[in-house]
């Protein structure tokens, strides 16, 4: 058995929202009131409350109704994220990692979590607990949870860009195959992690799987093309530090944040596709064992602003999450190995190799020549989980390549839904290298149409003054 969550919206109503807000802030609450005991008792030099245990008697001790109608399983879960959160930093620092930094800092919205028997599921309506004498609040969600009832566990609600979500987390039985039918642990298949390819897959056989992510990379630069010119058509409009914001700022930022999370969810949802199609096909291949190639050595590289800002939206740690917990579902096997050098390495003749420009890699020894991220997925699944950097068996080149693309779900990625931040047309539009001698400051060059419209960049859209 292994638990799953589903992340699923929330229909409510004006009422039923001012409520489920005020849970958040409540349990933001008692975020803070654990915050500033453990400051008092700092300054005493004593010291801070970071058990479960502890944190809930004090939770006893503060009496019913003291934080609106969040009800004390509610308010325990924000403890024990509190104490999980407090220990794990404390177990990085233990290790060596001076970075890790205890929770210190308020939260005005805080998850919150009620287990199995404290709520009720009932088809799309949901019973969320509330403190005792208040009235019940019941929630519609806005499709259909995918567990069965007796498999839910537990429930979380939670805010994202200013809409709120119930993350249902069910316990979920691995799956069963006819005998002869399942993985084989003997049939093992590479897995190499990257941007344009989030993996690329080469299995037992000569056969090979290439999920294409260049919609993602196309959402993440488009996202960040219209925040752009969000932020500079609003830069005169913005309140100087200290300054109290107007209505009309105020609308602003909820709608910025509306647009991040809406970005945040497709992005996920292209993740989730693209590690679905991963294990659907290790699953047809009868693959048992995935040796995926853990790259996040590159995140200690001393690189500059784009260099981290394609790392952060990379996102590695998430795929290979993803791909781990689908894998186990199906009953596989995930290993992580060493995957440094498989890009560079020449698989025949084991020489070092210049890094290509492009997806084709080249051997100036041998003359070798294949798909870079297929020729490092070949050499991850010859390596030793635990290992070094060394390749101990021949490196099995793949044959047969099936292709996949992630991300059909993107505005842009199809004919049928076109992307509203692109410019009309599709077409970007280049400047003459030669113009006339001299042109009046203010005025407007008409473009091949003849419209006196001004040219904008890809994803930056016409704004107006007001």
């Amino acid at each position: 058995m292994v638990h799953r969550t589903a992340r699923v919206a929330l229909r409510v109503t004006a009422g039923q929202r001012r409520r489920c807000f005020g849970l958040l802030r409540s349990a933001g609450d008692v975020w803070a009131c654990v915050l500033e005991v453990n400051a008092w008792r700092r300054r005493r030099h004593d010291a801070p409350l970071a058990g479960y245990q502890e944190l809930c008697r004090e939770l006893s001790a503060s009496g019913a109704g003291t934080f609106a109608e969040l009800d004390s399983t509610g308010a325990r879960s924000v403890l024990r994220r509190f104490s999980d959160a407090w220990f794990a930093a404390a177990k990085q620092r233990r290790a060596g990692d001076a970075s890790a930094r205890f929770p210190r800092r308020r939260r005005g919205l805080v998850p919150v979590r009620w287990y199995h028997g404290t709520f009720t599921l009932d088809g799309h309506r949901v019973r969320i607990p509330t403190a005792r004498g208040t009235t019940a609040l019941w929630v519609r969600l806005a499709r259909q949870v995918p567990y069965p009832v007796e498999q839910v566990r537990s429930i979380t609600l939670l805010c994202e860009g200013g809409r709120l979500f119930l993350d249902v987390t069910a316990e979920v039985p691995v799956a069963v195959y006819p005998p002869g039918e399942g993985p084989d642990p003997a049939r093992v298949a590479g897995v190499d992690i990257g941007i344009i390819h989030p993996y690329a897959v080469a299995g037992p056989g000569g056969q090979a799987l290439l999920v294409s992510g260049r919609a993602i990379r196309a959402e993440h630069r488009m996202h960040l093309a219209d925040t752009k010119a969000r932020h500079r058509a609003v830069a005169r409009r913005a309140p100087k530090p200290g300054q109290r914001g107007s209505r009309r700022w105020r609308r602003y930022r909820a709608r910025a944040r509306a647009v991040e999370g809406r970005h945040r969810r497709r992005v996920r949802q292209a993740q989730h596709e693209a590690a679905r199609a991963v294990v659907g096909w290790a699953v047809e291949q009868r693959v048992g064992v995935l040796h995926v190639g853990d790259p996040r050595g590159v995140l200690d590289l001393p690189a500059g602003r784009r260099h981290n800002l394609r790392l952060r939206q990379w996102q590695i740690g998430r795929l290979l999450q993803i791909l781990t917990d689908k894998a186990t579902l199906a009953g596989i096997t995930v290993h992580l190995v060493d995957e440094r050098g498989t890009s560079s390495t020449c698989p025949t003749c084991r020489q070092r190799i210049p890094k290509p420009r492009g997806r084709t890699l080249t051997c100036p020894h041998c003359q070798f020549t294949g798909h870079r991220d297929l020729v490092a997925a070949a050499s991850i699944a010859t390596r030793i989980p635990g290992g070094g950097r060394t390749t101990p068996t021949a490196i099995v080149l793949p044959g047969m390549v099936t292709h996949r693309r992630a991300g059909r779900h993107l505005p842009g990625a199809g004919r049928s839904r076109p992307d509203p931040r692109r410019p009309p047309g599709g077409v970007r539009v280049k400047m003459a290298r030669c113009g006339p001698p001299h042109r009046p400051v203010g005025s407007r060059s008409p473009n091949k149409r003849g419209s006196t419209t001004p040219h904008r960049r890809p994803g930056e859209r016409q704004w107006t003054q007001h």
